[in-house]
């Protein structure tokens, strides 16, 4: 290949910006609302004086994608919960490895994280996050460890599911998820 196409593939290709009605973003906003809402009642109530916790940054970028693109096949239950629990798993075994050289430890949390999201069907971006957050978070999510895997990535894409399931199938234009496999 050529340099100069080499750099025309870097010029995309011109669809145009998707237009989304009025009606789906309020549904897209009730429901990153109520989703987001629970998770930190929850964590709240259930977390309160624990170490555990329901709430990272990579739910918010979920959130986008399970009531904002609820028909994208990364929005999907599989990648939602498989995508979060693989990234949190390989995050935290990264970071339990590599602790001492974290400029190493986070490219492998995140990489090996998409790797095997993709070899397993599950490829949820915000898994990535996910991922990245269990080796450069805090000395509290270093602490909790393995729990990491549990709370807040597998109990907090839970909860996330079951607001979308509720919220999304309230009107009669929408419809989560397309498949659960």
């Amino acid at each position: 290949m050529q340099f100069k196409q080499y750099l025309n593939k870097m010029r995309g290709y011109n669809y145009g910006i998707p237009k989304v009605n009025k009606t789906e973003i309020i549904w897209s906003w009730l429901g990153a609302f109520l989703g987001i809402s629970t998770l930190i009642w929850t964590n709240k109530i259930f977390l309160s004086g624990t170490d555990l916790t329901l709430v990272i940054g990579s739910f918010g970028a979920s959130v986008v994608l399970i009531y904002g693109a609820i028909q994208s096949p990364l929005a999907q239950p599989r990648n939602l919960i498989g995508g979060h629990i693989i990234s949190a798993l390989v995050g935290v075994a990264c970071y339990k490895l590599f602790y001492t050289v974290p400029w190493f430890a986070a490219p492998m949390a995140v990489a090996t994280a998409i790797a095997i999201m993709q070899l397993t069907y599950t490829l949820h971006p915000p898994g990535g996050a996910t991922a990245l957050i269990a080796v450069i978070g805090s000395e509290h999510i270093h602490r909790i460890g393995w729990w990491y895997v549990l709370a807040p990535a597998a109990m907090g894409a839970i909860i996330l599911l079951i607001v979308a399931l509720l919220v999304n199938n309230i009107p009669q234009d929408r419809q989560y998820p397309n498949t659960w496999l």
